[in-house]
């Protein structure tokens, strides 16, 4: 089974997969899906990218009733940044089925605001755990009609705390119901939680076989400590990859992160840095310029970077290693996505060197330290995309063919000039090729979007 069309979709959601481009089935898709279908608990291992949200999301919009003014479906995860991309992959799904409503419940955000639309009853709610349960605990939402639960990524959850919260939220919630649980990695805890959620579920184990094992190369660098950013920057401007636009590097600590990130952008490249310490529109912020490729590496937590997103990252550097496969495994899960390659680099001291000899074990290879790269570029390539932030968002009415038909027009930038477009409440975020940026920025301030002025600036300075 590898085509949509054999599985017993509903005729909007066929409509919806086939105007979105997906014509063949990822395996975890292809296993998930019809017992998902059929009602049954199902239990996945699925790393990042491995087309999880549409298994899970399909399904639970197979069998939503639209007309039913009604909470039917509840997707918990770990962070804000993951649910907003889970509710934004929904909306996408649901484009074609007339009045589904969504409500997205995470913190951050006003809690009035967000119990004024749950009395809408969306049908779909995406959330965080201590939000919602913030949100049961007051009351602001009927589960009655409650019929299908999917924890994404609950290894992350687990290990992030949130057990209690979850156990408090089923407790909210009404049995029998469908129970879906995807994990990158599947520890003890994960198999004790499965026991005590779900009712024989159907298990799927897809995350780290031999579909996933040819798209990710892993290559290992021993270095002493003092070397570290040295051989970091090196590796970064290694010549063989200048087909590689942006890079992830993960640090265990947020002070190393900041530090990392501060001396990148020393010896001059485009670096973005991402933490638990910074504030939530900074992290939302940083999460969309580097989606945009606005910015060549973001250096980041393990945590901060969950809500990240791209489907063609091509590489990740551990500047230290993780602390153990489970968030490894997580790490490396940011590149080789949708059945693309990828490189994952991982930079040991001595010290270290076990943690390096525990990976090879798990993932069954022969560890062996790589040279370092001979000769490199003198200075780092700028990304290809510049990030502007308009004064103006969705409550402002605007739409994004609106800000690509104001940039695009006669005498405009061509449309291949003109990347990703967000919009949030207050803000539009756009990205345009790095050269055009002062003619965009100009064609903005004088001719305004849809008749109106709205202030512009460039978010690298």
């Amino acid at each position: 089974m590898t085509d949509f069309n054999t599985l017993a979709l509903r005729p909007e959601l066929l409509e919806t997969v086939a105007a979105q481009g997906y014509d063949t089935l990822t395996p975890v898709q292809a296993r998930a899906i019809p017992p998902i279908l059929a009602g049954a608990d199902v239990r996945a291992e699925a790393a990042t990218g491995s087309g999880k949200t549409a298994a899970f999301g399909l399904g639970l919009l197979n069998t939503l009733d639209a007309t039913q003014g009604a909470w039917q479906a509840l997707v918990l995860c770990p962070t804000r940044e993951l649910a907003d991309q889970v509710a934004q992959a929904l909306r996408a799904l649901a484009a074609a089925i007339p009045n589904v409503k969504l409500a997205l419940l995470c913190g951050g955000a006003p809690m009035r605001a967000q119990a004024s639309a749950l009395a809408q009853a969306p049908h779909i709610v995406v959330a965080t755990p201590g939000r919602l349960l913030a949100h049961l605990r007051r009351g602001n939402l009927d589960a009655h009609a409650l019929r299908t639960v999917v924890l994404d990524e609950a290894d992350r959850m687990l290990d992030m705390g949130f057990i209690d919260d979850i156990r408090a939220i089923l407790s909210f919630l009404p049995e029998p119901r469908q129970t879906l649980l995807f994990s990158a990695t599947w520890p003890a805890d994960i198999e004790r939680l499965s026991g005590q959620l779900q009712n024989a579920p159907v298990e799927i184990r897809v995350a780290n076989g031999a579909e996933s094992a040819p798209r990710i190369s892993q290559v290992f660098h021993q270095v002493e400590p003092r070397q570290k950013m040295d051989v970091l920057a090196r590796l970064l401007l290694d010549p063989k990859l200048d087909n590689v636009a942006q890079t992830l590097v993960f640090c265990n600590k947020k002070i190393d992160v900041d530090a990392v990130c501060a001396e990148l952008t020393r010896r001059g490249f485009s670096a973005l840095a991402l933490h638990g310490d910074r504030e939530q529109y900074e992290r939302d912020e940083v999460l969309l310029r580097f989606a945009q490729g606005s910015a060549a590496v973001l250096v980041a937590t393990d945590v901060a970077a969950r809500g990240l997103d791209i489907a063609d990252l091509a590489q990740v550097i551990s500047y230290d290693p993780a602390a153990n496969v489970e968030t490894h495994t997580h790490r490396i899960g940011r590149t080789g996505r949708a059945g693309r390659s990828g490189r994952a680099i991982c930079l040991c001291t001595p010290r270290e060197t076990h943690r390096a000899e525990q990976i090879a074990v798990h993932f069954g290879f022969r560890l062996a330290w790589a040279r370092l790269p001979g000769e490199t570029r003198t200075r780092p390539t700028p990304p290809p995309m510049t990030t502007l932030m308009i004064r103006g968002g969705k409550r402002d009415k605007l739409r994004p063919g609106d800000i690509l038909g104001a940039l695009t027009g006669e005498g405009g930038l061509a449309g291949s000039q003109v990347g990703r477009i967000d919009l949030t409440p207050v803000r539009a975020y756009v990205a345009v090729a790095r050269e055009t940026r002062g003619a965009a920025i100009e064609r903005i301030k004088r001719d305004g979007i849809k008749g109106r002025r709205f202030r512009i600036s460039a978010l690298d300075g």
